[in-house]
Order: C-alpha cells, then sequence, then structure tokens
C-alpha cells in the first residue's frame, strides 16, 4: 500500500470511530509503529487530525460547534456502548430515572426496552419514541423542540422537572473540563440539564474519553455537583486522578 492511499484509509477510520491509536493501526496495516506515527504527523502538519500521545483525534472546533445527533451517533460508537451497558448495570427496579438528550443516553435508553417497574423522565423526543412500545412509564418534559439534537428545551422544560424528583439523572456533556466544569453548545440545553441534576438525587456523567478537556459555549455546572462519571479508558491520567481527588467516583469501561 502507498502511504497516500494508507493515509486516507487512515483518515476514513477516524471519521468513523473517532479516535485513532498507534497500535492499532499499525496491526491493521501490518506495519511499524514508526510508519504509522510519520503518517500521523504527516496528517497532523496537513490540519487533517490533531496529534495526541499514541493515537490521534479530530480537529478540534470551536465552542460555538452543534452537532447534530445523526452526526455524534458516527463518533466513538463503541465506547458509548459500552458506557450504557455500565449505567444499566445501575439501574433497579422501582426507580425513575432521567435521560438528558445525547447519543450515549439513547443508546441507554434502548437497554431500558425490557425493562419493567421503571419510569424514565427525558426531555429527548427520540428517547420517548425508543420506549412508546414498551412497559417503562415515559415523562416528556414539556418545551420548544431543538431539532439538532431532538430535545425539548426552555421555561416549560425547566419548569416540570422543578415539580418532578428522581434517583439518578444520567447526563451526556460536550464538554468535561475537570477544572471549569461540564459544558454543551446551547444555553437553553445547559439549564434544562441543570435543572435536570436539581432533580435527581445521584448525577451521574455519560460520556467518552474525547469529552475531557473541551469546553463548549455554555456551562451547565461545575464538577462539584458530579457524584459519579462513566467513561472509557482513554481519560487522560491526569483528568482521571483530578476526579478522584475531587470524589467524584469514576468508572472506566
Amino acid at each position: 500500500m502507498l502511504n497516500e492511499e494508507r493515509r486516507r484509509e487512515i483518515l476514513e477510520i477516524l471519521r468513523n470511530d473517532g479516535r485513532l491509536l498507534v497500535r492499532d493501526l499499525a496491526r491493521k496495516f501490518h506495519t511499524s509503529l514508526i510508519t504509522i506515527r510519520k503518517d500521523l504527523e504527516s496528517l497532523h502538519c496537513q490540519g487533517l487530525l490533531e496529534r495526541t500521545h499514541g493515537g490521534a483525534l479530530p480537529i478540534r472546533t470551536g465552542a460555538l460547534q452543534d452537532q447534530t445527533l445523526h452526526e455524534k451517533e458516527r463518533l466513538h460508537r463503541h465506547e458509548k456502548l459500552r458506557i450504557a451497558a455500565a449505567a444499566l448495570r445501575m439501574i433497579r427496579p422501582g426507580q425513575v430515572i432521567i435521560l438528558d438528550s445525547g447519543t450515549t443516553t439513547t443508546a441507554i435508553s434502548r437497554g431500558c426496552r425490557q425493562m419493567r417497574n421503571l419510569t424514565v423522565i427525558t426531555n429527548a423526543t427520540n428517547i420517548a419514541a425508543e420506549l412508546a412500545d414498551t412497559a417503562v412509564e415515559v415523562v416528556l418534559t414539556g418545551g420548544s423542540l431543538r431539532k439538532n439534537s431532538f430535545s425539548l428545551v426552555g421555561p416549560l422544560a425547566e419548569e416540570s422537572l422543578r415539580k418532578l424528583s428522581a434517583d439518578m439523572l444520567f447526563l451526556a456533556v460536550d464538554g468535561f473540563d475537570v477544572h471549569y466544569g461540564l459544558t454543551t453548545p446551547n444555553q437553553l440545553e445547559a439549564r434544562v440539564n441543570r435543572a435536570m441534576s436539581e432533580s435527581a438525587r445521584r448525577t451521574i456523567v455519560v460520556c467518552d474519553s474525547s469529552k475531557f478537556g473541551r469546553r463548549s459555549l455554555s456551562l451547565i455546572m461545575g464538577v462539584s455537583a458530579v457524584h459519579e462519571t462513566i467513561t472509557d479508558r482513554g481519560i487522560p491520567r491526569r483528568d482521571l486522578k483530578a476526579l478522584r481527588d475531587m470524589e467524584v467516583e469514576v468508572k472506566l469501561v
């Protein structure tokens, strides 16, 4: 395989998986680690990816980027499924849980389809549709529809959440800066997420490791409001240590 052919294929893998690891690419292309590192450096210099220790990530975009749910679904699919599976193991019969809008929380909702004696509060119309023909009791907040995320936001959504109480909130985020807090691109979405956390006894962040070290436009809340985080093993070590130092439980999948 020519260098350019391999590099085009590397970019295609990045578009589909959302992350590259040098060792995985070396195995896939049956070449050395040094060759793959040179490929990634070349692509980095062309502005086609962001080089990281041990691999690469897509180019970071500005804080205003608001990807659609369909665009997000293509990224880090395997990690999201493992995170969702770990979240599902935490849910017990008779509980009330909140799911915000997001691809990881959508994966959790799909795992809830076979459950009984469970109530799900959500502002995500797609999650409500996932559970509409099941035994799960669904409480859908009111509000104005955000077409990018299929979520309901605004004063109606916030007010309805203030009148409800839940055991756990599973919260998906766009950015997780351990020093700044949890962020999302939309200000109305951030307000609804904050109301969700205030209505739940326990807030559990569900996000893949690419979200760490990133900030989006709107602050949802500080890390002190988080009880637990479920993420994959790609989380930067310094962020993992910082969370544990702040007494946030971290589950790695």
